[in-house]
């Protein structure tokens, strides 16, 4: 029993894989394969139970019109008789008859590539005449040409085909044919009508999700389809109002934040220098810092157009800053290397997992490369103290702070990680974390190979 559920689960499986992963082939399937097998069905029934037993008919009064003819010359087989016979045939039963004395049969014959005929003209023959025969279904196009061993020589019979077998099973095959390539391209025009106005929907939905647009986008298709198209319009309409907004708002909060930010600097510099004079200094250059993260972190970079870019020259651009920091940089990269990016949005991605690299490291190393699987992959290595394993999706939560694994970063305020994820799914990509073989941590960005430019930007 337990042999028998798992062999039903290996075909389970087998036929999971086998069946089309998208929709307009498994609706095609749908469509295609019962019509297959009804025409199947119907084809192999008329076959079976009409055209068949009409052609053994056929084959066995033909069978018995030449048995007749051949018994009436063997019982006299004299010129006057054999003329009689030939007459009476070829006026009532349409054979053309002729005697070929001193010849015998042939050898070889050639045989039908429709193998009922042959088997059925065979069976029948057989069953009818005591004496050797002899028939070729293919030499002639209108007849069946049928030879019978006599006394003295050949009987040679020419036949009609219509009266060896039914001549019209082709023409049935043929409609069927017809009907089924009409009915199935049909059925393709319409199957590719509501699969495109799903893929539509897809692609509008792709196309907001990676910070794009697409205003041309309208709800068609069948009833559900263009639920769907309304209720993702909706969707759409609601986050954007969100967005602007949270947008809207925040900015405002900037400008109010940094008024009052302005008089304390300008106190403070028209101050006498003192310790504590620094100190505020320090203070309220880190608050105006954070103000700048939290910004960065709402905002987002969705509005930025693409543009195809080298990418040696964004990472080299990206690590000098690491390296006024006091890191040493090391960039390997193909100079030829381009993809389709949002160049400002990627630039600042990058500059935090680089800068992330060199404050908790001495020696990082930036790789770009494709990968096999297509698109772009973009590796930051650092000989820093590393992260453990099961922290790694804690680092990427916005205001997370590991001190305990890395050192404190004063400036930060725990954006960095999340911010450059947030680039890197803006691009349809992601950013994973591993160990790095330098002994830290290695962050791996990767991007698709292609990004569909936005219709419209989104302001985010």
């Amino acid at each position: 029993m337990a042999d028998l559920k798992r062999l039903g689960r290996r075909i389970g499986i087998w036929f999971r894989r086998q069946v089309p992963k998208t929709l307009f082939g498994r609706s095609l399937l749908i469509i295609v394969l019962p019509v297959a097998i009804m025409q199947i069905a119907v084809t192999y029934i008329f076959f079976d139970a009409h055209w068949q037993t009409v052609t053994s008919r056929l084959s066995e009064g033909l069978a018995g019109d030449i048995a007749w003819a051949v018994e009436s010359y063997q019982d006299d087989p004299s010129p006057a008789a054999f003329g009689k016979v030939s007459r009476r045939a070829e006026d009532s039963m349409g054979l053309s008859i002729a005697l070929q004395p001193g010849k015998k049969l042939p050898v070889n014959r050639r045989y039908s590539l429709f193998a009922p005929i042959d088997r059925s003209m065979q069976q029948s023959l057989s069953d009818r005449l005591d004496q050797p025969f002899w028939f070729d279904t293919t030499r002639y196009p209108a007849y069946v040409d049928i030879r019978v061993a006599v006394n003295g020589g050949v009987m040679r019979v020419l036949a009609p085909r219509d009266r060896a077998f039914a001549t019209n099973g082709h023409i049935f095959v043929l409609w069927m044919t017809v009907a089924t390539v009409l009915l199935t391209a049909v059925a393709l025009l319409f199957i590719r009508n509501q699969v495109r106005a799903i893929e539509r929907l897809a692609n509008a939905a792709e196309a907001f999700g990676r910070g794009g647009d697409a205003p041309a986008f309208k709800p068609h298709g069948a009833r559900e389809v263009r639920r769907a198209a309304v209720a993702f319009l909706d969707m759409r309409a609601r986050i954007q109002r969100h967005i602007d907004q949270r947008t809207t708002l925040l900015a405002s909060v900037s400008h109010d934040l940094r008024t009052p930010l302005t008089r304390l600097k300008l106190a403070l510099a028209l101050a006498e220098p003192s310790k504590s004079n620094a100190a505020m200094k320090g203070d309220v250059v880190e608050m105006e810092h954070m103000i700048d993260e939290y910004l960065a972190f709402a905002r987002g970079e969705g509005g930025e157009a693409i543009e195809t870019v080298r990418l040696r020259e964004l990472i080299e651009q990206v690590s000098e800053g690491a390296v006024r920091a006091g890191a040493r940089v090391s960039v390997r990269a193909d100079p030829k290397l381009e993809a389709p990016v949002r160049p400002n949005a990627l630039k600042r991605a990058l500059s935090n997992l680089v800068m992330n690299a060199a404050v908790h490291g001495e020696h990082v190393e930036v790789a770009a490369q494709t990968r096999p699987q297509g698109g772009i992959e973009i590796v930051v290595d650092d000989d820093g103290p590393g992260i453990p394993v099961e922290r790694y999706e804690e680092a990427f939560k916005a205001f997370g702070r590991l001190d305990e694994s890395r050192n404190q970063n004063t400036k930060g305020v725990g954006l960095g990680l999340a911010i450059a994820r947030d680039v890197a799914r803006g691009h349809g990509g992601d950013i994973t974390l591993d160990r790095s073989p330098l002994g830290g941590l290695r962050a791996t960005l990767r991007l698709p190979g292609a990004l569909r430019p936005a219709a419209e930007p989104r302001r985010s």
